[in-house]
């Protein structure tokens, strides 16, 4: 018998049946309902290993097509240039530059290189652009389209980049700002779609392409190269 794959297990309350998924950086993952026999997700693993190696391939080539440059993080489209500070706990943004906090060595000495904990630091401060950055163009979206909502959130989530409510509650993806500038207005557009068209329906992509005729462009991106938009 073929060896599994290593995983990792995770057990859910809410999972009805087992869901395996590939990681940006090639790992596997495997989310089991809670009650069910870890052997589930050892012949899930085993007859997925295909298609795991696709995806693992797949994920490599989508990353060597938008590498970006060392030292940098993506922000719609450009790159910022990260600057170590010693003493800085918070991210900044100066121009082309993104102040982060320092690392020092085993002899706590500073290091001009980003600290350990510089990625949470570095997430916070996108966090806090994406709120800005999306609700500008959510209120001039909305405005063009005569509607209104009445919430904006900003998550995280692996796979989702935004949703509309039937109350018209916003959520969208702090990782957009990882993207082309064009792929955060096209999602942003979608969602104000939903403010009128609540499905899927061919009246709701009809609304859509009224609004941004090369969304099948930006939706491919996003297919191809979410995965890579981490930081």
């Amino acid at each position: 018998m073929a060896a599994v794959t290593e995983y990792t297990l995770l057990r859910s309350p809410r999972a009805r049946r087992v869901r395996v998924s590939v990681e940006s950086d090639g790992a596997v993952r495997v989310t089991l309902p809670r009650r069910a026999p870890k052997r589930a997700a050892d012949e899930a693993v085993r007859e997925l290993a295909p298609w795991i190696e696709r995806r693992r391939r797949a994920l490599a080539r989508a990353a060597a097509e938008i590498a970006r440059t060392p030292g940098t993080v993506p922000y719609l489209g450009r790159e910022l240039r990260l600057v170590p500070q010693p003493g800085r706990t918070r991210a900044h943004r100066r121009g082309d530059d993104l102040l982060v906090p320092a690392g020092e060595d085993a002899a706590g000495q500073l290091r001009l290189e980003p600290a350990a904990g510089a990625t949470d630091a570095i997430e916070r401060w996108y966090r806090r652009t994406a709120r800005v950055e999306i609700a500008a163009r959510l209120d001039a979206a909305v405005a063009r389209a005569g509607t209104a909502y009445t919430k904006l959130t900003i998550r995280g989530q692996k796979t989702r980049w935004g949703s509309c409510s039937q109350t018209g509650a916003m959520s969208f993806n702090w990782r957009l700002l990882l993207a082309p500038e064009p792929v955060l207005d096209y999602v942003v557009e979608h969602e104000v779609a939903h403010l009128e068209v609540m499905d899927h329906s061919k009246r709701f992509w009809t609304l859509l392409e009224s609004r941004v005729p090369d969304w099948r462009d930006h939706a491919a991106w996003l297919r191809r190269y979410g995965s890579t938009l981490v930081i």
